[in-house]
């Protein structure tokens, strides 16, 4: 596959320049092109949408963003934050939505493990992919939804076969260089009783890049899948996404986000529970500075009964930043024995940062326990002065109280490496205040 520069812009020429480029199996390019004729009679989402009403996206300029272009010689990299003394089965890198190396151990690609390029591994296996492939997020969603799936590429696909258990964790990084466009897509596929542990990041950018994309993760019956997804960016990155996992019967899922960068974010992360025995927690940490903007819309939805969930978002903010945290547990009819929870906490350490957290329920069976709270507060000058007392410098006061407020989250999070890398990149962006 070759790929060459395009010009700046999202227009009907540069799609199909895009498309007569990639050698692709025509169902593909149908969904693709049915995808971009939804991105184009959408309209950009405004504030008097009730999704977007506190996220003003005023200032994005599309046409300043492009389609994929070609790999320099020497691609430089930001570090992985997450890998440190972990040993990996294996590993997959992209550059603005390019695939820069991949690798997998021979041992789990003797046991039919397949890790690595989506659009190679689409050609090589297209029943699989076919299958999968936009079964979970709504590729019709919103504009961004349909840029993502009418233009991806460069994305990462792990697919783990019936019953095989991988016990090293998979490694998947998307960076991005400077005023760089990322509409790179990951789909992890685990069998029947199957289990795996994928660590995701996401970094790059600097002052200015553009990422829009799609998380698919489907775990069949009996499926055990740990998925931990670092956002990173630069500091001037726009980062839109579309995440959702379906667990099926006696499967389990703990996805662990970490939300640190980007200028503004707004990432819709569902839940689907569609057979019996399906277990899923979410953890959540987000920290903000300077004039960032993220909002993590959640829903945990129970399709069907004696299912569970439990979700946990910690939020910390600072200087002129802001949070936006809104979440829903939604029970469908027949769901009986549904035991969900859902709760976000914030603590604010400036005074003009600002946290929204909105918490709701739309329960429809009635044999259920579901239960949420949110709070936001100030943090404790009490606590500061006490630590202060015992020589501790403002700043190192103020530290320790966040890590003492996020331990909640870390204590869930069974990766060693995900609750180092998340404490110090929390401990780094600490400033002092008066």
């Amino acid at each position: 596959m070759t790929q060459t520069a395009l010009s700046t812009g999202f227009r009907p020429e540069t799609f199909e320049s895009f498309l007569s480029r990639r050698a692709e199996p025509p169902w593909l390019v149908r969904l693709r092109r049915e995808a971009w004729e939804r991105f184009l009679a959408l309209p950009m989402p405004t504030t008097s949408d009730e999704e977007w009403r506190r996220t003003d996206i005023r200032l994005l300029r599309l046409d300043r963003y492009a389609l994929p272009t070609e790999l320099p010689a020497e691609p430089a990299l930001p570090p992985a934050l997450l890998t440190a003394g972990v040993e990996l089965g294996g590993r997959a890198v992209s550059l603005d939505s390019l695939p820069v190396s991949q690798q997998l151990d021979e041992c789990w690609s003797k046991k039919g493990v397949l890790f690595g390029s989506l659009d190679a591994l689409a050609a090589e296996h297209p029943e699989l992919v076919q299958r999968f492939l936009y079964s979970a997020v709504d590729a019709h969603y919103d504009r961004f939804a349909a840029l993502s799936a009418a233009c991806w590429s460069g994305g990462t696909l792990v697919y783990v076969p019936r019953g095989v258990v991988v016990d090293q964790p998979l490694h998947v990084l998307s960076a991005l260089s400077r005023g760089g466009t990322d509409l790179g897509r990951l789909l992890i596929v685990l069998d029947e009783g199957a289990e795996a542990t994928v660590l995701s990041e996401t970094a790059g950018g600097d002052d200015n890049g553009f990422h829009t994309g799609a998380v698919e993760l489907i775990v069949r019956p009996g499926a055990r899948l740990r998925y931990v997804n670092l956002q990173h960016w630069g500091s001037g990155v726009w980062h839109f996404a579309h995440q959702k996992a379906v667990v099926d019967r006696d499967a389990s899922l703990q996805w662990t986000i970490g939300a640190l960068g980007g200028k503004l974010a707004k990432v819709n992360q569902h839940v689907s529970l569609v057979g019996a025995g399906a277990d899923a927690q979410v953890n959540g940490v987000m920290f903000t500075e300077g004039k960032q903007h993220l909002s993590y819309h959640t829903l945990q939805r129970h399709e069907i009964d004696h299912c569970r969930s439990d979700l946990l978002y910690k939020g910390a903010l600072q200087d002129n930043s802001r949070l936006v945290w809104r979440g829903m547990i939604k029970v469908d009819p027949g769901a009986q024995k549904t035991d969900a929870y859902q709760r976000n906490d914030n603590l604010v350490l400036s005074e003009h940062a600002r946290a929204d957290s909105i918490p709701g329920l739309e329960i429809e069976a009635d044999d259920v326990r579901c239960t949420h709270g949110s709070t936001a507060g100030r943090v404790d000058d009490e606590q500061i002065f006490y630590a202060r007392c015992r020589g501790l410098t403002r700043k190192e006061a103020v530290r320790m109280i966040v890590a003492g407020f996020f331990q909640q989250v870390f204590d869930r999070i069974t990766i060693e490496s995900v609750r180092e890398a998340l404490g110090l990149a929390i401990g780094r962006k600490i400033r002092e205040y008066d």
